[in-house]
Formats: structure tokens, sequence, C-alpha cells
């Protein structure tokens, strides 16, 4: 049986992606802040948005699949979470995008757009 996927579901997950990038950003951000206790990282404000981007993250994917979409699909798509974080990483620390990582970035796309013809 194939199952389509709703666009709305891609757009979801891609949501998700920003989200999860984010929340990378934050918990590296955060390290670098307050106590290293368990109290600090219940009062660090960064680490607790990073956990609020994760828990968006589980709620979008959860939206996106009730709204229709093949796994094999819409995980990939997840990926872009590395294409997210290069960028927030670029913007925030600069660090560089180099060539090869575009290539990678590249065949990361292809490898979604493949996975989504299946």
């Amino acid at each position: 049986m194939h199952e389509t996927t709703h666009p709305l579901s891609v757009l979801m997950i891609l949501t998700a992606s920003a989200c999860g990038a984010t929340g990378s950003f934050l918990y590296k951000t955060g390290a670098a802040l307050g106590r290293n206790t368990p109290l600090g990282y219940l009062t660090n404000l960064r680490l607790l948005a990073g956990v609020a981007c994760y828990i968006a993250v589980m709620v979008l994917f959860v939206a996106a699949f009730r709204k229709g979409g093949a796994l094999t699909v819409l995980y990939p798509v997840y990926a872009t979470t590395f294409i997210f974080a290069a960028a927030i990483s670029l913007v925030a620390f600069g660090t560089p995008i180099r060539p090869v990582n575009i290539a990678g970035m590249v065949l990361l796309v292809s490898g979604i757009f493949l996975m989504g013809k299946s």
C-alpha cells in the first residue's frame, strides 16, 4: 500500500528541523552559562529554551504523522537539521560553510528528494 504524504506534513517536519537545530544551539550556548549542577541546569533559561525546542519537535512530528505521511518520506526531511545547524553556526559563531559542506548539503537534499520518490 502506498501512503501519500501531505505537503503540510513536510512543512511541519521542516519546522521541527529548524526547532531541533535551534535547540542544539541553545544547549551549546547554555552549557557555557550557569553552574554545572542539577539546580544550575534547571535554572538555566537557555537550556530550558532548548528543552522547549525539543518538545516542539516532538509535537510537530506527531502532528505531521497524524496529518498524513510516510515515515520514509518525512523522517529524511528532518535531516535538514544539519543544514539549519550550519546556518545558525555561521551566523552565531562565524563558523565557515566550506565548499565540501555545501556539497554535503546538496547530497543530503538530493537524498531527501530521492527518498520522497519511493
